[in-house]
């Protein structure tokens, strides 16, 4: 089992970081929403934290406080950037340092937790706006092969 002493301090912040950040990137793709959209990431941690035990990894990260220090980026698109570059360097940790069911089981947590956000707030006739919809596909895509 993979868990916080395994990482060193700023290697884990960025592992932390992985699921707000995605959050984020998704809250700032379509204005509106900003409200329901942030509960609805808080919630996804409650509901991780519900699940306890099954994944000493998930459960450290879910007990941490979401925060993303959203005032060093100049705009959503340079967020977005960013962002995408922590989550590759997330994953890019955790596939050095955890099993590869852990990986995955972070894959997942941080794209539900994307798609969670997305939904909180509709978006004309759909749930997801098209701007979130190419977020969690962007999301998707830098953390790598995802399963299931």
């Amino acid at each position: 089992m993979t868990g916080k002493a395994d990482f060193a301090p700023e290697e884990w912040e960025r592992v932390l970081q992985g699921p707000p950040t995605a959050g984020m990137i998704v809250i700032t793709a379509q204005r509106g929403g900003t409200f329901r959209e942030t509960f609805a990431m808080g919630k996804a941690y409650a509901e991780a934290r519900q699940r306890h035990g099954e994944s000493e990894l998930l459960d450290e990260i879910a007990s941490a406080r979401p925060e993303v220090d959203h005032t060093r980026y100049r705009s959503p698109d340079d967020l977005r950037a960013h962002g995408l570059e922590h989550l590759r360097e997330a994953v890019a940790l955790l596939e050095n340092k955890a099993t590869p069911e852990e990986v995955d089981a972070y894959r997942k947590f941080v794209l539900s937790l994307a798609d969670r956000v997305a939904s909180a707030h509709r978006e004309g006739d759909s749930a997801i706006s098209e701007a979130e919809q190419t977020a969690i596909n962007e999301i998707s895509s830098a953390l790598g092969g995802t399963s299931g």
